[in-house]
């Protein structure tokens, strides 16, 4: 199967779903509490209610698209007081669900979602890993291809070369890394810390047009 492969995407999606799983089940209350600074105003336990209602809803048609803010504080909202565990086997079966409809439907799991907010989770805990994954490659690729600026600009990364932009005028160069990507396309770095990154020229041009979302208030160091 091709990585565009409906099939492969769940496989994906099941993969980053068994690494988030196996990073929270055994947190105390604590550590569940514990505040995930990419997310403000979300815990860890909030994080992991909304991946499993996401992929709750998306199986039974209840959403289409990403969750508004609306729709993801009802989404919390919904496993309010319920055990860990039961909020991680709602999403078992969800999860399963979706590699049915991957099957029967071609339907493509979110990885873009779960996989960013791996990531958050394992910020907020101090546990990094896995930056290297094939959901980190496939949301980075997907995030990089869709990228629109005003001006000409090529991003390098490890393994591969994007352009975004007119092809005519002068050409701003970015040096950075799939996880990185995956990180500031989806507002997880200040205006700030985007700034700072390896660019060939002043990136003012462009600045505004790398995330889907954000920038983040402040610094998010990992």
């Amino acid at each position: 199967m091709s990585a565009t492969d409906p099939r492969s995407v769940a496989r994906i999606y099941q993969d980053t779903k068994d690494r988030v799983t196996s990073l929270v089940t055994d947190l105390d209350e604590a550590a569940l509490s514990t505040t995930v600074t990419a997310c403000p105003g979300w815990s860890v336990r909030d994080v992991v209610a909304h991946l499993a209602a996401t992929a709750d809803d998306l199986g039974r048609g209840r959403l289409t698209g990403a969750p508004t803010d609306q729709e993801t504080a009802a989404q919390i909202a919904r496993f309010d007081g319920q055990q860990l565990s039961d909020i991680i086997a709602v999403w078992t079966g969800a999860a399963a669900h979706l590699d049915d409809l991957a099957e029967s439907r071609g339907f493509e799991p979110p990885v873009g979602d779960v996989t960013s907010h791996e990531h958050d989770l394992r910020a907020a805990l101090g546990k990094p890993g896995a930056r290297d994954s094939a959901a980190v490659h496939y949301s980075s690729d997907r995030l990089l291809t869709n990228l629109r600026t005003p001006v000409p600009l090529r991003v390098t990364v490890e393994d591969a070369e994007y352009r975004s932009g007119p092809e005519d005028g002068p050409q701003i160069a970015l040096r950075t890394t799939r996880f990185e990507a995956l990180r500031w396309r989806t507002g997880r770095r200040s205006r700030a810390q985007l700034a700072a990154m390896d660019w060939s020229a002043d990136p003012a041009p462009v600045l505004d047009h790398l995330y889907m979302f954000g920038p983040a208030d402040i610094d998010i160091d990992e």
